[in-house]
């Protein structure tokens, strides 16, 4: 390659680079757009592969213990929360300002908050779909400039009967809702059969995919006695959306149930093995039965109950297994998609693994003349990050683009 160096470059250089250098010096974040659905993966706003590790809490049945509860749930080592939220058809509406007010606390405390409607429950007529997809345009105002922290999971279960097709063609009516109100956020869908019925996703997830015009949708399967009964069928229900190349989620799961065992172990390995997210049923506040759900004694998690130890202190569990999305994580690395060859990744001039203000310090160095070489074995192949097949001040501008935010990758 060529090295390309002028007066007038090096001046430019010498500018941006005192911009910059103070932009990484005091730690600002890469600017963020918002979640993405890429194949099997879900990235972050930052670029970087996203696994969501988890638990539920009933927020609209206990309003007075959102401060408490999410908080701990962090301090539990939780990277996402599931929020029950209602549109009004069975309980008290969660306002914009209500859930403003959860996203902002969510943020504080670096957890992603899914959102979901729950009076849909287990119903199957359309229009307590279509009104759970209309309560997020209701409170759109919450959600706009969230994109990179909200997912949206229109209605918990809906659909309690285990048919495919009704599944999926009410929620190729849902999706436009949220998409033609102008909302850009990465949608969740649950499984029909109350959640459980993850072959829904294998058999009809292609058309619900489909019909999101920005193809921002990840899938989400509940594992209690059905979905979740065994090795076998556990990997069934995953494998079944991934060999799609459908992203999915496990959006519940607990330990036992009144529909039988469940294999927990296994959902957590076998979550853990495909990078597949989990967020565990629940936080407090089960009755009717299903006290045993609990996975602490309290709402600030003071006290842990035998599952909830299982999943925050356990084998692949919250301690073991979750990150904080990168959009919490104030440094300046981004974490560019490897080249075709898989040999070198654009913009990681010294080979570290990622790109970030270090990689840009020795290309500012190389452009300069301070330096002849890059520290990493590709190095100059690297460097070239608009792959015009020299090092130059257009590099050097991109690069600078990527870690002050104005793109979110070469």
């Amino acid at each position: 390659m060529k090295k390309v160096v002028s007066l007038i470059c090096a001046l430019a250089l010498m500018v941006s680079i005192f911009c910059v250098t103070s932009i990484c010096t005091v730690g600002t974040s890469v600017a963020a757009s918002g979640f993405k659905v890429s194949g099997t993966k879900l990235i972050d706003a930052k670029g970087n592969e996203f696994v969501i590790r988890g638990a539920n809490h009933a927020h609209t049945w206990y309003k007075d213990q959102l401060s408490t509860a999410i908080p701990a749930m962090a301090k539990a080592g939780c990277n996402t929360v599931r929020i029950v939220l209602s549109n009004g058809g069975q309980w008290t509406k969660d306002s914009a300002s209500d859930v403003t007010n959860i996203i902002n606390l969510c943020s504080q405390n670096k957890m992603i908050a899914v959102l979901e409607v729950h009076d849909a429950t287990g119903k199957n007529d359309e229009t307590s779909l279509l009104a759970a997809a209309n309560y997020f345009v209701d409170i759109k105002s919450a959600l706009v400039g969230k994109e990179d922290r909200v997912i949206i999971n229109i209605a918990n279960e809906w659909g309690g009967t285990w048919d495919s097709a009704a599944w999926s063609s009410a929620y190729q009516k849902a999706i436009p809702v949220i998409r033609n109100a102008g909302l850009t956020h990465t949608i969740m869908i649950d499984s029909c059969g109350w959640g459980q019925y993850g072959t829904c996703i294998k058999d009809a997830g292609k058309a619900v995919f489909n019909s999101d015009t920005l193809q921002n949708t990840i899938f989400s399967v509940h594992m209690y006695g059905y979905a979740g009964k065994d090795a076998t069928t556990i990997k069934s229900m995953i494998n079944g959306a991934l060999d799609q190349g459908l992203a999915i989620c496990v959006g519940e799961f607990g330990w036992n149930h009144s529909d039988g065992d469940v294999d927990e172990a296994t959902i957590m390995s076998y979550c853990k093995e495909k990078n597949v997210g989990w967020m565990a049923w629940s936080w407090k506040g089960n009755g009717g039965g299903v006290e045993y759900l609990d996975m602490c004694n309290d709402w600030a998690g003071t006290s842990l109950s035998t599952w909830g130890t299982t999943i925050i202190n356990g084998t692949n569990g919250l301690k073991e297994t979750s990150k904080i999305c990168s959009i919490f994580d104030n440094s300046v690395i981004v974490t560019p998609t490897p080249t075709s060859g898989g040999n070198y990744i654009l913009g990681d001039v010294d080979g570290s693994g990622s790109f970030n203000s270090i990689d840009f310090g020795y290309v500012r160095q190389y452009l300069l003349g301070m330096i002849n070489n890059f520290p990493g074995t590709n190095g100059e192949l690297a460097a070239d990050v608009n792959k015009d097949g020299s090092v130059n001040s257009l590099d050097f501008a991109a690069m600078r683009q990527v870690l002050t935010g104005m793109k979110s990758g070469f």
